[in-house]
């Protein structure tokens, strides 16, 4: 059965807000976006807190104006109150910026590891944009930046993996299944960096999605 142009349209929003941590970055979201936003999805978009800037952008794919491979910067999404392009000034001291790279070095994607860097004071200091922000701050930096992507997917596997839990622990209704099945391409990229344990949750999720 087809989804409802709102649950799509939230799924592709979710997709937009997250690409920084999706593997295949804009290639992979905009082919997405291509496929799955017809005019009724488009107008369910429009409608949603930042849809306009996406609902853009996809007008811009579809018209050739923006490569498959990338966005326009204007249109660049943010999943926190600041963009992106407001903390482009923001430095790290010397002593920050040396704790901070040894202790990406040593990163290890699992819960201690990302106990281990959230608990520094340089990424605290920044409190809910502190993923945007340490991002920004190492963006002249290929090789920590690089690293620091890991940090953000391992954060995001954790955030996801604690809401399927939440999830599946409640009553099953229309609301829960809906969410679920925006998300479910994120939870399909993800859950399996948990083992056969992840793999079990997804398959949970699936069926969740599909009971009512």
């Amino acid at each position: 059965m087809k989804q409802k142009p709102s649950i799509t349209a939230q799924k592709l929003l979710n997709l937009y807000r997250q690409q920084h941590v999706i593997f295949g970055g804009w290639k992979t979201v905009n082919q997405i976006f291509i496929n799955e936003a017809d005019s009724n999805v488009m107008l369910e978009i429009k409608e949603l807190p930042t849809g306009r800037l996406l609902a853009h952008h996809i007008e811009n794919l579809r018209s050739g104006k923006t490569p498959m491979d990338s966005v326009d910067p204007e249109l660049m999404p943010y999943g926190g109150l600041m963009s992106e392009s407001s903390m482009t000034s923001i430095h790290l001291s010397d002593s920050e910026l040396s704790e901070l790279k040894n202790y990406l070095y040593e990163f290890v994607p699992d819960e201690d590891g990302l106990s281990k860097i959230t608990s520094l004071n340089v990424v605290k200091r920044f409190g809910d944009e502190w993923q945007t922000a340490i991002r920004s701050a190492l963006s002249s930096d290929d090789q920590m930046l690089n690293k620091w992507n890991i940090v953000i997917k391992t954060a995001r596997a954790y955030y996801l993996w604690k809401i399927a839990n939440d999830m599946l622990a409640t009553p099953i209704s229309e609301r829960s299944r809906a969410l679920i099945q925006a998300d479910l391409p994120e939870f399909e990229t993800y859950m399996p960096m948990f083992g056969d344990a992840g793999k079990e949750l997804l398959a949970k999720l699936r069926v969740f999605v599909s009971s009512i």
